[in-house]
């Protein structure tokens, strides 16, 4: 029993060196930057709370970043998930190549997160973009969505959007364990399909929703690439694309106010937390398991 016991914790320590060298110790490490004033060249010197203290009653572009960004997840999240449930219904039934387009409908996940396809995004609506070419065909004049801010972030929002590709697989393996019977349940009591989806699979899919839910919004609030490439590079035009993670980046990396940048890290990570533990709260009501269902 003893041996047993001491090749499992062997076979434990590279994951617990992983999770103390790679986790642990870097979030340490940041939470005591937090409370420093450090400038990545000089050693870190202890300001205590100040860090805090500057950007609630100091830091406009602070606020203004926390509004960008909520309002993008506000709007980016739920339009990405209906586009993904759609996609998984068209795609759940049997018919010939489902296969293909399956790969094709989940490209998008694998390449939207790259530096090339941001780029790309931002040239499609730039002026004699593919985009202005299109619209053009409809009497619609040639603008340059992305250096106007009323636009710009509804550019980010599509390419948010177009990455629906995960989730659609998600919810698709959740399609796929909704039994037939209670389908047939359904119809026998005359309900159409509309009824169907209201009564059947929303609240089979719950879980699933919510899973997706969870995930799409940490992801959305870390928005960072296509805030910097599709924008301007510094939260414009004129702070329309200031997203929190790309606001951090800057007082980290191009004011050289690490402590500072820790600081704001640290109140993200505590915001993700309060608003994951208000979704499992309030899922309770909504969220139906095998169990309770």
């Amino acid at each position: 029993m003893i041996r047993r016991d001491l090749a499992a914790y062997a076979f434990l320590i590279p994951w617990a060196a992983g999770l103390i060298l790679l986790v642990v110790a870097p979030l340490g490490w940041s939470l005591y930057l937090s409370f420093t004033d450090y400038d990545l060249l000089s050693s870190p010197r202890w300001i205590g709370p100040a860090n805090y203290l500057e950007l609630f009653t100091e830091d406009d572009r602070f606020v203004h970043s926390i509004l960008i960004t909520g309002g993008y997840v506000l709007v980016a999240v739920p339009l990405q998930l209906g586009a993904a449930l759609a996609a998984a219904l068209l795609l759940a039934k049997e018919r010939r190549g489902k296969g293909l387009y399956r790969s094709l409908f989940y490209l998008p996940s694998l390449l939207a997160a790259s530096v090339a396809v941001s780029i790309t995004w931002r040239a499609m609506f730039d002026y004699g973009g593919p985009v202005n070419g299109v619209l053009g065909w409809f009497g619609v004049s040639e603008r340059a969505w992305i250096n106007d801010p009323s636009t710009v972030i509804w550019t980010i929002v599509a390419l948010e959007v177009w990455r629906f590709g995960a989730p659609m697989v998600i919810f698709l393996a959740g399609l796929q364990q909704i039994p037939g019977e209670l389908y047939e349940a359904a119809a026998l009591d005359g309900a159409g399909r509309l009824r169907k989806f209201v009564s059947v699979t929303v609240p089979m899919l719950s879980p699933i929703v919510f899973f997706n839910l969870l995930l799409g919004i940490i992801g959305a609030f870390q928005t960072f690439a296509p805030a910097q490439l599709v924008g301007d590079g510094n939260g414009g035009p004129a702070d329309s694309t200031l997203f929190y993670a790309l606001n951090l980046y800057q007082q980290g990396f191009d004011h050289h106010r690490m402590g500072y940048a820790s600081a704001m890290a640290w109140l993200m990570l505590i915001a993700l937390a309060v608003v994951a533990a208000f979704l499992f709260r309030g899922s309770r009501r909504w969220v139906h398991y095998g169990d309770n269902t």
